[in-house]
């Protein structure tokens, strides 16, 4: 077997059977087939795509590529992905959530890159707090208090951080089945039984159509469900910002104003159908509507919050600030945007806005790109809102004055305002219980 011959069979748009699929990857995990070689691959694959055998063939071998995680000692443990948005602090919510309510979660977490923040760094806003685990002090996190979310293991997966490495590299990114084999390899190599994926859909996501993002979102349920996990995903919003805060700590603290029942709508919104069907699934209700119910009670009592705390004492951060979030870092200039004319907000653009947040400091260009917590945006009206002349539309919040000033022109620039209200859209656009192959 030769990876130039499987180049080619590729390039052909002929399929390849799971021994040669594994021959290539693990190849080139081990440095025995080159960058070159794996590069022209991945672009094949772009241009060929892959059949449903494939994909999973791919993800089955970047998952035996390292080492899988354990959990069954735990019962049925929980997790969710998100694939990326501005102002999605979806996790710091969940979690607590759901380990309030009996299910332990196990998460893994990447940070941001690009437009789309990381959960990682916004949790790395409370001083102090480690997100680099070993595996002994994950498991016995999860053990002890039930919920933890810490960095992705090199030794889980490493063929998926290989590749993807080289396909940030080589403009082979944007291919639905190597996203859903680089999800579902990480997930199930995390070893949890309970799998709930959001999948974002709108300028701020990486799937900006609704019929690729279904697309998606049926393939990852497809490949968790062959694998035995139970699996389900949600389709969302990303046309806007999720919440009212779009940059670390600014979305630390809405989190927590959300845990106490004081959450935007859209945010609370998604966060219910997400812990309700991780709750759903791993047992703890007899249907899904009982899970919504006991969710929503759950954040009308603020009764997660101290999940929260106990999580971020556990990775060495002060649980003191989940109570007194007013004492997360603060950038030191501020500035209040209002509004110069009448009208209804028709548009607020994701990704304009976390690339403006990126700018600020929020977020990375490149890895290794350092990260200021303390900056970004919080909002005072969205789409669909009225708004009249001197209201506030927004905050920015930035290290010097001449950043806040192009960070304000950049916004102004992603919003636009008319005389008619737009059509309401939810924040929960659909959601997919079941692969195509599945009744």
């Amino acid at each position: 077997m030769r990876a130039v011959d499987l180049i080619y069979k590729k390039r052909l748009g002929l399929e390849l059977s799971p021994p040669e699929i594994d021959y290539l990857i693990s190849g080139y995990t081990r440095g025995e087939i080159p960058d070159y070689q794996m590069a022209a691959f991945l672009m094949a694959v772009c241009w060929r795509g892959m059949t449903r055998a494939e994909t999973f063939a791919l993800t089955d071998a970047m998952v035996r590529s390292g080492r899988q995680l354990d959990l069954s000692a735990f019962g049925a443990v929980a997790d969710k992905h998100s694939t990326g948005g501005v102002g999605d602090k979806v996790s710091l919510v969940v979690v607590p959530l759901v380990a309030a309510l009996g299910v332990p979660v196990a998460k893994m977490s990447g940070r941001g890159l690009g437009h789309t923040g990381g959960t990682l760094d916004k949790l790395e806003s409370f001083p102090g707090l480690r997100v680099e685990l070993s595996e002994r002090e994950f498991l016995e996190q999860l053990g002890r208090i039930g919920l933890v979310i810490a960095g992705q293991s090199p030794e889980l997966a490493p063929a998926d951080g290989k590749v993807y490495a080289l396909r940030d590299a080589t403009a082979t990114v944007d291919s639905i089945p190597l996203i859903a084999a680089s999800i579902m390899s990480k997930k199930l190599a995390a070893g949890a039984p309970v799998i709930v994926l959001d999948v974002k859909v709108g300028s701020g996501a990486f799937m900006r159509r609704r019929t690729e993002a279904d697309r998606l979102a049926r393939l990852l349920v497809d490949i968790g469900r062959t694998a035995g996990r139970k699996v389900q995903a949600v389709l969302t919003d990303m046309n806007q910002p999720l919440g009212w805060a779009v940059g670390n700590a600014l979305e630390v603290k809405e989190a927590i104003l959300t845990l106490r029942g004081e959450g935007p709508a859209d945010l609370v919104e998604v966060c219910v159908e997400i812990a309700g069907r991780m709750l759903f699934l791993a047992g703890r209700y007899p249907d899904l509507q009982a899970a919504r119910r006991a969710v929503r009670a759950v954040l009308a009592e603020g009764a997660a919050l101290g999940k929260l705390a106990d999580l971020v004492a556990a990775q060495g951060g002060d649980p003191a600030l989940v109570w007194e979030p007013d004492r997360l870092p603060t950038a030191p200039v501020r500035r209040t945007v209002a509004a110069r004319q009448p009208g209804y907000i028709t548009r607020l653009d994701a990704r304009a806005v976390g690339e403006a947040a990126v700018r600020l400091g929020a977020g990375r260009s490149k890895k290794g790109d350092p990260v200021d917590h303390r900056v970004g945006f919080i909002f005072h009206r969205k789409r669909g809102d009225w708004v009249s002349p001197g209201e506030p539309l927004f905050e920015v919040h930035a290290r010097t004055e001449s950043e806040a000033e192009a960070g304000a022109a950049a916004v102004l620039d992603a919003l636009v305002i008319g005389e008619r209200r737009p059509p309401a859209r939810p924040a929960v656009l659909g959601t997919v219980e079941a692969g195509p192959g599945e009744a």
